[in-house]
């Protein structure tokens, strides 16, 4: 039982002691003297009646209580950043959308996923990340990102109080310029044996299933090229170097931003994308747009 009421300053300093590693840290970034710092969190303790931290050569490391109260911390207090954030924005009428979108999605899917959010009856203004999927599973997590966009899901099990949704799926096409995809795509896709081929790399949920596929039919591309940036990749792609595999639900816009042509239909190969959501205490609209669009197959039906 705590012993008086909770004391937020005392709480975010505690919070500032943990990002920082240590009390000298925390005092230098509050514009504080160390032995204030170091009063207020012995206060805090006395108040939880639980010991936050243990001493660890010259760091300070969180208890086991500490990690628990660190994960509300870290909650309240980015929780309180949003509420600046949204009071701040109030009066120009524009809702804050924060966005983590995975390195490996290609942008123009990432783009068809947020198409329901922009169109929301409210404005919003739309705040992009780019990360791995972990780095921004995290961030989620700790309530830094609204939603994350990304082409797989959370695994079953995990300790993240992270939600997937399927927002649309699509089987993929093998693309290039007209003169590659005429020269590669006759007898598709019998004749790829030593085709140039640009892919992502093997850490993408898709390249698993793209290396199968060459196995059920027998063909050993020529690799050129292995990217991480879906982006990147699509640049190679626009130059010429090399067919590259792209979402056929996406294919007018391959042409029209890449000048990418079908070569062969990969119906056996599909990409699906995930709206990856945390738990909210507030709802927000454009973040409910989504999940709508997901539930209903908008998306997939666009």
């Amino acid at each position: 039982m705590m012993k008086s009421d909770l004391n937020f300053r005392h709480l975010y300093y505690f919070w500032v002691v943990a990002k920082e590693g240590g009390i000298t840290r925390a005092a230098e970034r509050l514009g504080l003297a160390v032995q204030t710092v170091s009063s207020q969190l012995t206060l805090l303790e006395q108040s939880l009646g639980k010991t936050l931290f243990s001493q660890q050569g010259r760091r300070l490391v969180l208890t086991e209580a500490g990690r628990v109260a660190m994960n509300y911390a870290d909650q309240i207090f980015l929780l309180g950043l949003q509420m600046q954030e949204a009071v701040t924005e109030a009066d120009s009428g524009r809702v804050r959308l924060s966005v983590g979108i995975s390195d490996s999605l290609p942008k123009l899917s990432a783009y068809r996923m947020l198409e329901a959010a922009m169109n929301i009856e409210k404005k919003v203004r739309l705040v992009c990340y780019e990360d791995n999927f972990d780095a921004l599973l995290a961030d989620l997590a700790l309530h830094k990102l609204d939603v994350v966009l990304t082409d797989r899901e959370v695994q079953p099990g995990s300790a993240l109080k992270v939600f997937s949704h399927q927002l649309f799926s699509s089987e993929m096409l093998v693309v290039g310029l007209p003169a590659l995809a005429a020269e590669w795509g006759k007898d598709f896709p019998k004749n790829l044996n030593g085709a140039p081929f640009l892919l992502p790399t093997r850490n993408n949920a898709l390249r698993g299933k793209i290396d199968e596929w060459f196995l059920q039919v027998n063909v050993k591309p020529d690799v050129v090229g292995e990217f991480e940036d879906n982006a990147l990749l699509n640049t190679f792609g626009r130059r010429g170097l090399g067919l590259f595999f792209a979402p056929a639900a996406l294919a007018a816009d391959i042409e029209a931003q890449f000048g990418a042509v079908q070569a062969g239909a990969v119906p056996g190969v599909r990409e699906q994308f995930y709206v990856i959501s945390n738990e909210r205490k507030i709802k927000h609209p454009a973040v409910e747009a989504i999940l709508a669009a997901a539930q209903d197959g908008l998306s997939a039906a666009a």
